[in-house]
């Protein structure tokens, strides 16, 4: 596979009116399909692999929140990157999930060609699958390259998707109180 997609990478360095087999793109086709392997690896992984068991029992049914956990992710439009930063809340009944497991998630859906509405929704989604909490928030704030870099060059925008499932859709307190510890105000 890698040797397919370097070749793809070739004929676009090409494409571009660049000479593949000069020094300092010689290697630049592998190098660059490794590096797309990587950032698309998600694919090959499962939410059952990622989670590995690491849910626990617990009397706790106050909200918990992860906040600030960085992604990395690829524009399907632009195949160009998308970084940010996503937050977690859960209103656990009877089980919470392994912390670490909250990173391994938002991981496995941003390396994926994504769109962010749909990445905030995957991971609520994952995350009401995975506890079978009575609720799940999510919020993802992320700059856009396909913005900063072509098209309208905006530097400065950023983009925040929410998705709010369970308790955090059908109560407005605990929405609120969601929305204030991410905004810490």
């Amino acid at each position: 596979m890698t040797e397919e997609l370097a070749n793809h990478y070739r004929e676009i360095i090409a494409g571009l009116g660049e000479d593949p087999s000069r020094e300092g793109l010689r290697d630049t086709p592998k190098r660059a399909a490794k590096a797309m392997q990587f950032l698309t690896h998600g694919y090959s992984q499962t939410l059952e692999e990622l989670v590995n068991g690491a849910v626990f029992a617990s009397e706790t049914d106050e909200m918990v929140l992860v906040k600030d956990i960085e992604l990395y992710s690829m524009c399907e439009h632009h195949m160009l990157p998308f970084i940010g930063k996503c937050h977690i809340a859960y209103l656990p009944k009877g089980k919470v999930l392994g912390l670490s497991k909250f990173a391994r998630i938002v991981d496995m859906y941003a390396r994926r060609l994504q769109i962010q509405e749909n990445l905030t929704r995957q991971i609520a989604e994952a995350v009401q699958q995975v506890t079978q909490a009575s609720g799940v928030a999510v919020v993802i704030e992320a700059k856009h390259m396909c913005m900063m870099m072509r098209g309208v060059e905006k530097q400065n925008s950023s983009m925040t998707s929410s998705v709010m499932l369970g308790g955090f859709r059908e109560n407005q307190p605990t929405r609120q109180e969601f929305l204030m510890l991410v905004n810490g105000h």
